[in-house]
């Protein structure tokens, strides 16, 4: 979704800073607002060249977080990794993690074609697509080995839905009070997940990704956190049982996840339970594009059910 505006709604500094990183004779013509993201403004800058032609990028601005300076970090980091590795990512043009030169911190990447696709309609197919992809990115293998994966997530800080049946709420929670399984580990995006993957589809051709972005999260950890993490957005997003599939359809797609039944779980409830933190967050994004009967009320339900799943599959 966009809004158009003016180049003028650039604060000065940062309208100085992008423009000293575009080529001689090159300047802004036009700027769109782009929506979906949480944290983040995100806009489409238009450049236009003396001939005539114009290209786009992106840029990202952050504008209140304590996060900004290891977010823009590791996007960057990201981005200078992902070139040649067959992973369709945008390519970055500059960074300012720390607002040395413009008022937010922000970031500066190319612009690819596409759009989030979050219509029920079509999943059956791309979900493969999906598990391919990120079978993809796990498969990079950077120079530089990226920080930790993070999880913020405790058994205390775990939001149980209203209507949930508080016993099954209590056994997810402990599962998460074991120790972190052994793992084998990989590139991570972090946030892999429906509203973060690129879509170009056709009558004649039907999907294809044409891009992953939003690596500010990118990560070294264990396959199955990133697996688990679509999975859970799936499952708010078009219902429990695309969110139960995905897993499978990784490994379809040649991706190898913990050995026992044991380890995936945590890692499946793990990611569940730290939806439950915030979910009116994750909503929004997805009623401004267009999916108004995602209320919280309706992903809390999907949530409850999805956790309640994976306990019962235990056996």
């Amino acid at each position: 979704m966009t809004n158009r505006s003016e180049p003028t709604d650039l604060r000065p500094s940062t309208l100085a800073w992008v423009s000293r990183h575009l080529v001689a004779g090159e300047r802004i013509v036009k700027t769109e607002a782009l929506h979906g993201g949480i944290t983040a403004e995100m806009r489409k800058l238009t450049v236009g060249a003396r001939n005539g032609g114009t290209r786009d990028l992106v840029l990202r601005t952050f504008v209140d977080t304590e996060y900004a300076e290891d977010w823009l970090s590791r996007e960057a980091d990201a981005l200078t990794a992902l070139p040649g590795t067959g992973v369709p990512a945008p390519g970055l043009v500059a960074v300012d993690p720390t607002a040395e030169h413009c008022e937010y911190p922000s970031l500066l990447m190319t612009h690819l074609e596409g759009r989030p696709v979050l219509d029920d309609q079509g999943l059956e197919a791309r979900l493969p697509l999906l598990a391919r992809q990120l079978v993809a990115i796990h498969a990079v293998r950077p120079v530089e080995r990226p920080r930790e994966y993070m999880t913020l997530t405790t058994p205390e800080t775990v939001v149980t839905p209203r209507s949930a049946d508080a016993v099954v709420w209590a056994a997810a929670i402990d599962v998460i009070r074991r120790p972190v399984p052994s793992y084998e580990g990989r590139f991570l995006h972090r946030d892999f997940q429906p509203g973060n993957v690129l879509f170009e589809v056709s009558v004649s051709a039907g999907a294809r990704i044409t891009g992953v972005v939003d690596w500010a999260a990118a990560s070294w950890g264990p396959a199955d956190l990133d697996v688990a993490h679509c999975s859970t957005n799936l499952a708010l997003l078009h219902g429990p049982a695309w969110g139960l599939r995905f897993a499978e359809a990784y490994e379809e797609a040649g991706g190898v996840l913990a050995a026992t039944a044991s380890d995936r779980l945590y890692w499946q409830v793990r990611d569940g339970l730290a939806a439950s933190e915030e979910l009116e967050l994750v909503a929004q994004p997805w009623r401004e594009a267009g999916r108004a009967g995602l209320t919280t009320q309706v992903v809390e339900e999907r949530l409850d059910t999805y956790v309640t799943a994976l306990m019962d599959a235990r056996g």
